[in-house]
């Protein structure tokens, strides 16, 4: 070792003070500034192992699509597994690991999120779309309900009924007291009515003759007076 230079071949300690060496602060830089890595085919597989684990599954799929001259599969698959269970369930990791047993079949695992992420995306899409045309279809019955009950109502409102009920009672009573005219006026003009007509004008006209023909009587003469007697010959 050369004067004057310090050496750390892994973390020592200086004192109580615990240094990182260089592996680990290129380690740490790159976790820091992961969203910006590439292409790592370079990269040794024990340094990938410890920074890959802290992608997100956009950060890996970008990552391993950079990197296609190398397979990084060996390193990913694990990692892609706990996005599928983080995703799926342990329950759908089981039932895959178990087709793939029965049939004799290996799939890495993010061929397998693709898959079942397709799959899920499929199946909201067709239920989403079942559940707008449904929407549809009732939308569209209630407005065919609509229409049919609205032409069913007679097109008059209450004022239209109330004119029309009030103009049929007016020509009602017009009718009506025409025809009481007229029956009053042949009445009238009957031969029976006509007779009594005659008869009571007749019963005016006597008590007047009688009180123009009937003697003046003067007071203080009594019955058997002689101009009683004139006056009654």
């Amino acid at each position: 070792m050369r004067s004057g230079y310090i050496h750390f071949s892994d973390k020592q300690k200086i004192g109580n003070v615990e240094v990182p060496s260089l592996v680990d602060l290129c380690v740490q830089t790159a976790i820091d500034n992961i969203r910006y890595i590439g292409n790592i085919a370079p990269l040794d597989s024990h340094l990938l192992e410890r920074i890959l684990p802290h992608c997100t599954v956009e950060q890996l799929m970008h990552i391993e699509n950079a990197t296609a001259e190398r397979d990084l599969s060996p390193i990913t698959d694990k990692l892609w597994k706990k996005f599928y269970e983080a995703k799926f369930f342990a329950e759908s990791v089981k039932v895959v690991e178990a087709r793939m047993k029965k049939y004799n079949v290996t799939f890495n695992w993010r061929q397998l999120y693709q898959a079942k992420l397709k799959e899920v995306n499929e199946a909201v899409n067709v239920s989403v779309e079942r559940l707008a045309q449904r929407l549809k279809n009732e939308s569209a019955r209630k407005q065919t309900r609509q229409i049919q009950f609205c032409s069913k109502v007679p097109p008059s409102s209450k004022r239209r009924t109330f004119c029309r009920a009030f103009g049929e009672s007016s020509a009602y009573s017009n009718a009506k007291s025409s025809i009481l005219k007229k029956a009053k006026a042949e009445h009238f003009n009957s031969a029976e009515m006509k007779n009594r007509a005659a008869i009571r004008k007749g019963a005016v006209q006597q008590p007047r003759s009688n009180s123009i023909s009937r003697p003046q009587i003067s007071r203080g003469m009594g019955p058997n007076s002689n101009s009683y007697s004139k006056g009654t010959k």
